[in-house]
């Protein structure tokens, strides 16, 4: 891959910046229209959700896991990785998609991107 492309916790991104790629399949980028600082206190909860479903888990206790991942999901959302599409061009949602089978293959490809 070159030294350069757009990266997102060092995983490339889409031109269109709607998505980043890890181990060849798309996942949905933040809205980017959300202010810095609202965008950092929703990574803050999602982070935070995140350790709960870890706490659980390893207390074993299903309900706090599951209000947990709950929680997981409203951070996502609020977001924007998850429920509708940020964007307005009416482009579709390829999130979770292999990215081998969308119309970012090319570009993958010629970043020499192998991984599907």
């Amino acid at each position: 891959m070159p030294a350069d492309p757009r990266t997102a916790g060092g995983h490339p991104v889409t031109p269109d910046g709607r998505y980043f790629v890890v181990r060849g399949r798309l996942w949905r980028m933040a809205n980017p229209a959300l202010g810095a600082e609202e965008r950092q206190q929703l990574v803050n909860r999602l982070m935070a959700a995140r350790r709960a479903v870890g706490a659980a888990k390893r207390a074993h206790a299903r309900p706090a896991e599951d209000a947990a991942h709950d929680a997981v999901d409203a951070a996502k959302h609020a977001l924007g990785e998850r429920g509708p599409v940020w964007w307005r061009d009416g482009a579709p949602d390829l999130n979770r998609h292999m990215i081998r089978t969308t119309p970012y293959a090319e570009w993958f490809a010629a970043l020499g991107g192998s991984e599907a």
